[in-house]
């Protein structure tokens, strides 16, 4: 029973008698080969599925449609599919067996787009099974925890059954229905399907902390179906002012909002509210949204508009896929030919945040699947594999090695930058694949075998006196470009003092050297700041061991806008702390005597100096403690 304070009026089955009745006197209003709407997720009226299945050898022909069931699904069974057509708009694990036997339907769309279907008639619907709250004293009923498509459906279909129980949590926003609206009540008093929250693996909580890396305060989030999206909610307890806009919504949202992350303080519309169009959890989360105004409720062509999602200031979507290719092409409702899940909102909300101002559309997906015996980063899609999400669309993707920003993006960089977070042992395979299909030049089959992605550990911060941030992190395969630009950015005189000789070209191969490294016996950080593309490379210091004496050559260099403030100095603290690691002995480097900067550096680098003169050039020797 539902310990909320009572919302819905007492009297209601008096009040309403002749719209009363038993599940199997409703369900017998429905005749052999009419189209039935059954109501989602949590909120399936399963009193009124069972009665209608009961009548199975009754109703031959009869076509059922649904977005997405989590209760039983008797009518989805083997010996049913005589009787009924299951026709589904996302396919969950209770029909998804017969769909791939070929004895169920299933319907690709976007989901803003299925209430067109019912309003345009295209679809129509002879009945609707639904669950609702009892009415209050104006005669509304609230759909409680799934609006989403239910609301369109019970607008449109000739005839409406609902569910009528007060254990159903009183939803707030564009959630109500009156009763007059209804055209059969039954009563029941049941517990609302539960949900509990999936398991968090390694896997999913390292794919989570890279995508919280890329939230930043004030953001507006949506949140899709999965174990990824959900372990995100567990690396956001640090940001601050965050709003939610969202299909789905589960338990783990409570603590965000309880802690203060969650306030929607900073949205630019429904500002202060949880916007969302259904929840899948547990109990603690009905009574949580029960009655509650920090929720709003409203049907799909609201939530899952693109433009409506992309009025939102920083809107980030997060979605998953079950494959992406090398050129960004995402597959995320079938698994070859064989339909899996759904196209659902993963379009809607990848458009909007696209669009939106400092929005962020994200891919997320572990590397392998089948205890890591597949790739999911792959040369080429399943044979079959259907694209939800086409290579133009894509701006990040997300495994649990890292991030790959693609849009705007060649062939070739989305193809490099896909390898690096593809799992190590299949990142040689995909880089010859690669160079096969003609994605990359065959002058990178010299890289095989070098597209390593440096410890996380390494990723640093500095403040500037100014109040500026300034990123340090391992230098990445993909920064091949940045670090092209880098060099053209520096002037003379700082190429001749980091390179001791002038140069107007920099090779190619030359960049590469600092790009394709092992991160232990040589070591480059790089220091950025964000950009509209991602971020740019404004300094850069690298360490390369010399095994025989253990002792590792140190060199590094700072673009000249951003010179003699301090960043010098902490990349070469930060170089030394990881040498220290990686168990080395202490540094060399070449400095010319008229590069005073430099010396200063070295010169308060609290380690054992030696120094000896050559001409115009000091070698340093500094051995750590």
């Amino acid at each position: 029973m539902k310990t909320a304070t009572q919302t819905y009026d007492p009297a209601w089955q008096e009040k309403y008698r002749s719209m009363v009745a038993t599940p199997e006197e409703a369900v017998a209003r429905i005749r052999p080969g009419q189209r039935i709407f059954i109501g989602t997720g949590c909120a399936e009226p399963l009193r009124l599925v069972s009665a209608l299945t009961q009548r199975a050898v009754e109703l031959p022909d009869t076509e059922i449609i649904h977005l997405l069931t989590y209760g039983d699904a008797p009518y989805a069974h083997k010996a049913m599919t005589q009787f009924f057509r299951v026709n589904s708009f996302f396919i969950a694990e209770n029909v998804r067996g017969i769909i791939q036997e070929g004895l169920g339907d299933y319907t690709p769309i976007h989901l803003s787009d299925v209430p067109g279907l019912f309003n345009s008639g295209q679809l129509p619907l002879d009945a609707a099974l639904i669950q609702v709250t009892p009415p209050d004293e104006r005669g509304m009923c609230s759909l409680g925890v799934s609006v989403d498509v239910v609301k369109c459906a019970a607008e449109n279909a000739s005839l409406v059954i609902a569910q009528v129980n007060p254990n159903m949590p009183r939803t707030l926003g564009d959630s109500l229905v009156h009763v007059y609206d209804l055209d059969v009540l039954v009563p029941v008093e049941d517990a609302i399907l539960e949900v509990p929250p999936m398991e968090i693996t390694e896997e999913t909580r390292h794919i989570g902390e890279h995508v919280a890396a890329l939230i930043e305060d004030g953001s507006t989030i949506e949140i899709g179906i999965g174990r990824i999206p959900q372990a995100l909610l567990e690396f956001l307890r640090d940001k601050r002012d965050l709003g939610i806009h969202t299909e789905m919504i589960s338990d783990r949202i409570i603590e965000l909002i309880e802690a203060g992350v969650l306030t929607g303080s900073r949205k630019s519309v429904d500002r202060g509210k949880v916007v969302t169009s259904f929840c899948l959890g547990t109990k603690r989360l009905y009574d949580f949204i029960d009655n509650n105004p920090m929720f709003s409720f409203h049907p799909t062509e609201y939530v899952n508009d693109p433009y409506v999602i992309s009025k939102q200031n920083k809107m980030v979507a997060v979605n998953v896929a079950l494959e992406v290719d090398l050129t960004g092409q995402v597959c995320a409702d079938s698994l070859g030919t064989r339909f899996f899940s759904g196209v659902g909102g993963q379009v809607d909300f990848n458009r909007g945040a696209a669009k939106a101002k400092g929005g962020k559309a994200i891919i997320a997906l572990p590397s392998t699947a089948r205890d890591g015996s597949v790739s999911r980063i792959v040369t080429r899609l399943s044979p079959g594999a259907g694209v939800v999400t086409t290579r133009a669309g894509v701006n990040y993707v997300v495994t649990e090695y890292g991030v790959a920003y693609l849009h705007g993006k060649s062939i070739q960089e989305r193809a490099l930058a896909l390898i690096c977070i593809a799992h190590p042992k299949y990142r040689a395979q995909l880089l010859r694949e690669a160079i096969e299909a003609k994605y990359l030049s065959a002058s990178m089959a010299d890289i095989e075998g070098k597209i390593l992605v440096g410890p996380k550990e390494l990723k640093t911060t500095y403040l500037l006196k100014d109040g500026t941030q300034v990123n340090f992190r391992p230098i990445h395969p993909t920064d091949e470009p940045r670090m092209r630009d880098l060099f053209y950015a520096l002037s003379q005189q700082t190429i001749y003092y980091r390179f001791m000789s002038f140069r107007k070209v920099i090779p190619r191969r030359a960049i590469q050297e600092f790009v394709y490294i092992d991160h232990r016996n040589d070591v480059t950080i790089v220091g950025t700041l964000p950009e509209a593309s991602g971020e740019e490379i404004m300094s850069v210091g690298s360490y390369y061991l010399d095994p025989k004496t253990n002792m590792a050559e140190v060199a590094f260099v700072v673009r000249d806008d951003w010179q003699n403030r301090g960043i010098g100095t902490f990349l070469l603290q930060t170089l030394i702390r990881t040498a220290r690691r990686n168990g080395i002995r202490g540094f060399s480097a070449e400095v010319l005597t008229d590069n005073k900067a430099m010396q200063a550096v070295f010169n308060k680098s609290n380690c054992k100096l030696k120094t000896k003169f050559s001409g115009n050039v000091i070698s340093y020797e500094m051995a750590f403690d």
